[in-house]
């Protein structure tokens, strides 16, 4: 039975290619569904081999038309790097919130010297809307593998999500091979609980 909700929530999830923002997306699509939701998602990878920048809108709400979200009617940015988050930033409603790793991932660009990293990108966030920055790189390493990092902010995002635990739980072990659900498991709880 699907749960009365008011309206849609819209839902920006951005980084770089390799960082696993397809996954993420399709874990926090499936714990939607998991709770009745009507779900739609869409994503652009088109250089995501090579670093590029990675951006997928999901929504999801008790009847969803479209899965394109558009500016400034996000809910919620969840970046797993700084610049994409700024780049990204202008998705955000007003009451919005970003979450952002404090991974800094340089462009290529920046790399061969042809611009520098921005170096306000903490202050231009906060302007956006409120943000939580979270090292989840950091925790993820302490865990022992650095991909967690999408499923540890997915933990974070969870604090804002009115979803049973069931699901986001039956979600992770439908979308990650079996080896890695419990590493998955427990970082979700350290971003639930971060």
């Amino acid at each position: 039975m699907p749960k009365k909700i008011a309206n849609t929530t819209n839902i920006v999830i951005c980084g770089v290619g390799g960082q696993g923002i397809i996954l993420a997306s399709d874990v926090l699509c499936q714990a939607a569904f998991l709770e009745g939701f009507d779900v739609k998602k869409s994503e652009v990878h088109g250089m995501a081999q090579r670093g590029g920048s990675v951006i997928t809108h999901v929504r999801f709400g008790k009847k969803i038309y479209s899965p394109l979200i558009e500016e400034g009617t996000s809910d919620f940015v969840l970046a797993f790097e700084k610049l994409e988050a700024l780049r990204y930033a202008h998705y955000l409603k007003k009451s919005g919130r970003i979450i952002v790793d404090n991974r800094e991932i340089s462009p290529m660009s920046v790399l061969v010297g042809q611009a520098d990293y921005p170096a306000n990108i903490d202050r231009e966030l906060e302007k956006s809307g409120k943000t939580d920055f979270v090292d989840a790189t950091t925790v993820a390493v302490e865990l022992g593998n650095m991909r967690v990092v999408n499923i540890l902010l997915l933990g974070v995002l969870s604090k804002y999500l009115d979803f049973k635990r069931e699901s986001w739980e039956e979600s992770v072990r439908k979308n990650i091979k079996e080896k890695f659900v419990e590493l998955n498991i427990t970082a979700f709880n350290k971003g639930q609980t971060s």
